[in-house]
């Protein structure tokens, strides 16, 4: 499939970008090498190919999710404009 520099002109339009003619005949020559590429891949037989979610075999060490206090509440309220002690004090929004 041949991309049009027209085509690219389109698409740009629909992105609301600015391209001079020069740009535009770039893009369509780098459209249309991936869409060359993406036929070769769409050529290949994947039959009976198992799907890979990650090329990598060993598993993912997790951390343990424990939740710890990181700040004591006077010293995070102590940047605050205004509080009541206990939480922050914001202007109403209607």
């Amino acid at each position: 499939m041949k991309i049009r520099p027209d085509e690219v002109a389109k698409v740009a339009k629909l992105a609301r970008l600015r391209l001079d003619d020069d740009s535009l005949e770039a893009f369509a020559g780098q459209m249309d090498g991936i869409l060359a590429y993406m036929e070769t891949l769409g050529a290949v037989d994947t039959d009976g190919v198992e799907p890979l979610y990650s090329p990598v075999l060993h598993e993912t060490p997790l951390r343990a999710d424990v939740a710890t206090k990181a700040c004591a509440r006077d010293r995070i309220l102590a940047n605050a404009p205004a509080t009541d002690g206990q939480f922050f004090i914001v202007p109403k929004i209607v």
